[in-house]
């Protein structure tokens, strides 16, 4: 089969090139706590409240993935309003960034697993020497599966789930950013919660809405007529 070549996204390296995580990190870090992720909610609205509105974030380009966009400034609400910085932070060494969704009605406090960020940050270095992302099939119109073989990799490069105990894959898609592709956490969603979604809408919120940890680095998903997670792209 002849090779299809994917051109390096210069802008998904710039996203990714500041998620670099330690080579080893303690079992505290690697744990989403709920205590944590509920000392810094409180916190982030006292930083609201206090502030006339305004949320602790920094400042990124508008263009950037939706589960990212809005990173908490730590900075702004410790010591006054948070102790100290929860030890699963990145700014501590631990193995999630803290960001905020729904920002404008109801600023929620989320985490970013960035073991993502690192393993496509990986792969981004590699088709950079390359120049290119070689590509093994076609997964759905537009989003490819990336041949590891020639990329320099004896095995299919996958990512831990933050949601349970399997592997997630990657894709790729024409312009060369890849994706993590959580379809298989998606299913399982779909299979035991028969949520009331529709096809044509984004359904990546059923997993904003279960777990502590969203999304990031993904494309967006909708069902098909057999109720099956499937991506949702522009034709």
């Amino acid at each position: 089969m002849k090779k299809i070549l994917v051109y390096v996204c210069i802008i998904s390296t710039m996203m990714l090139s500041g998620c670099m995580l330690p080579e080893s990190i303690s079992v505290e870090s690697q744990r989403p706590y709920e205590d944590q992720l509920a000392s810094v909610q409180a916190a982030v609205e006292k930083y609201q409240e206090s502030s006339g509105g305004l949320l602790p974030i920094k400042t990124r380009e508008q263009e950037v993935d939706q589960y990212i966009k809005y990173p908490i400034d730590f900075q702004k609400i410790v010591p006054t309003y948070l102790s100290e910085i929860p030890p699963n932070a990145y700014e501590k060494g631990g193995l999630f960034q803290y960001v905020i969704m729904n920002v404008e009605e109801n600023p929620t406090v989320k985490l970013v697993d960035l073991r993502s960020a690192t393993k496509i940050r990986e792969l981004n270095v590699q088709i950079k020497v390359n120049g290119y992302g070689p590509i093994a099939g076609k997964v759905a119109e537009n989003v490819y599966k990336l041949d590891y073989q020639i990329m320099g990799y004896e095995d299919e490069q996958t990512v831990p789930s933050p949601y349970s105990d399997v592997n997630l894959p990657l894709v790729a898609i024409g312009n060369g950013t890849i994706y993590i592709d959580y379809s298989i956490e998606l299913n399982r969603i779909l299979q035991q919660d028969n949520p009331d979604v529709k096809p044509g809408e984004d359904i990546r919120y059923l997993l904003v809405d279960k777990y502590p940890v969203v999304p990031a680095y993904s494309l967006p998903y909708t069902v098909n007529e057999n109720n099956e997670p499937e991506f949702l792209l522009e034709k």
